[in-house]
């Protein structure tokens, strides 16, 4: 199972204890925030997409935030093309619906964190698989996932039609 990989990956860090699982499911936004008790923009969402030349991209990213085309190519220099679900558990080893960028062995796969999430004081990404999370603040996010870096290639809702 996916979420045992990452509680051995978070045990090597000590953090083991910080998982949360739930009876139920946890698979969406919107389902996780539930479980959590929480907005659904404070989930950490974590978005696949395959590079030209082999491997993923993984953005995590607000809930409530939306990739936008123009700003992934000005970042990427390539058009933004989603993984399929079999691609999804290829690269990170989780399926879709716990798909987080923790425990990654691949080194064709990239990742960073989207500006949206350094809105909030914690965000909750999953920990592989469909009832679990845990909580992090952007800054741990962040060293814990080995993201390259912060990026700016989401909008918000608000600023949708602007």
């Amino acid at each position: 199972m996916a979420i045992e990989k990452v509680r051995a990956y978070f045990q090597e860090l000590g953090i083991e204890e910080r998982i949360m699982e739930f009876d139920e499911s946890s698979a969406t936004v919107e389902l996780a925030a539930e479980a959590v008790g929480t907005e659904p923009a404070r989930i950490c969402k974590t978005l696949s997409f395959l590079k030209p030349e082999g491997g993923c991209v993984l953005i995590q990213a607000a809930g409530d935030a939306r990739i936008d085309n123009r700003k992934f190519k000005d970042q990427f220099h390539f058009k933004a093309k989603m993984l399929k679900a079999d691609q999804v558990v290829e690269y990170t080893g989780h399926a879709i619906g716990g798909v987080c960028a923790f425990g990654i062995e691949r080194d064709d796969v990239d990742v960073y964190c989207d500006e949206s999430l350094k809105r909030f004081e914690t965000v909750f990404p999953a920990c592989g698989s469909a009832n679990s999370a845990a909580e992090f603040t952007p800054e741990e996010l962040e060293k814990y996932s080995n993201a390259s870096g912060w990026i700016d290639v989401c909008r918000l809702p608000e600023r949708e039609g602007a």
